[in-house]
């Protein structure tokens, strides 16, 4: 809320999201997720509250999870601004679950920039480990992290830039998620779309309902869970489905087939 306009207004955010929670309520998911930046300037009382108003126009049988993003808690987060995350949005880390899906979404800023939170940065990485190995004796089927920044936008060893977590501390969490066994990471914070990998574990990187960049298009992301799979696809705003096939996508035949 309040980027397309540089925090003057929040018309063409809330337009957007208007005419996304529209899709939502029309092909009824089982549930969103938000992956951060609900808000552009953060604690911004006018900004967060026209993000509550549209969000609860998501039809209530639909689960809405909000991940935290660096607007939302400062660049470098303090103990203040998370508290002020907290009581806006709810908590900044958590686990949800549907029928043998587990997500879970970590405060990514924390761990991006924990100059004033380090109890917060160890205390979260303690956590994760303990929810991932409630969620593999569960065997859960998949196990999916969401977080606001990109773990990596192409490479799992690219240098460190604005926007992906930095080597030092992105190399520690890409061995904890193997060790796991999570293969699907879901994250937003690059507003344009892009996907990484790393052997089996899969960096996705969604661009936003409001404001891109780089020449990219408003939207979002649509994923069917099979199983251990996940089949995903960005729709731009003009592109929405009327609904979704959920029939998997044929396997290429190869010339000797």
């Amino acid at each position: 809320m309040g980027m397309f306009s540089g925090d003057q207004d929040v018309a063409q955010d809330a337009a957007n999201f208007e005419f996304v929670v529209k899709a939502v309520n029309r092909l009824k998911p089982a549930f969103v997720v938000v992956t951060g930046d609900l808000v552009n300037k953060p604690g911004d009382v006018g900004q967060i509250a026209t993000y509550h108003r549209i969000v609860r126009q998501i039809d209530p049988s639909i689960p809405v999870y909000n991940v935290a993003g660096n607007h939302d808690v400062q660049n470098v987060p303090t103990p203040a601004s998370l508290s002020d995350y907290g009581k806006n949005f709810g908590a900044d880390h958590f686990v949800f679950s549907h029928q043998g899906f587990v997500g879970i979404v970590l405060n990514s800023t924390v761990i991006h920039s924990p100059n004033q939170v380090s109890g917060q940065l160890l205390a979260q990485e303690a956590w994760l480990r303990a929810e991932l190995a409630r969620a593999r004796a569960a065997q859960a089927r998949p196990i999916v992290v969401f977080q606001h920044h990109p773990w990596f936008i192409a490479d799992a060893v690219e240098p460190d830039q604005y926007f992906n977590i930095p080597l030092a501390r992105r190399a520690t969490y890409l061995a904890i998620f193997r060790e796991y066994g999570v293969r699907y990471l879901f994250c937003g914070h690059y507003h344009r779309n892009a996907e990484g990998r790393d052997g089996e574990l899969v960096n996705i990187t969604t661009g936003p309902v409001g404001k891109p960049l780089g020449g990219a298009k408003s939207g979002m992301r649509v994923a069917i869970v099979r199983d251990e799979i996940i089949d995903h696809r960005f729709y731009e705003l003009g592109d929405l489905p009327v609904k979704i096939d959920l029939r998997p996508v044929p396997a290429k035949k190869t010339p000797t087939q």
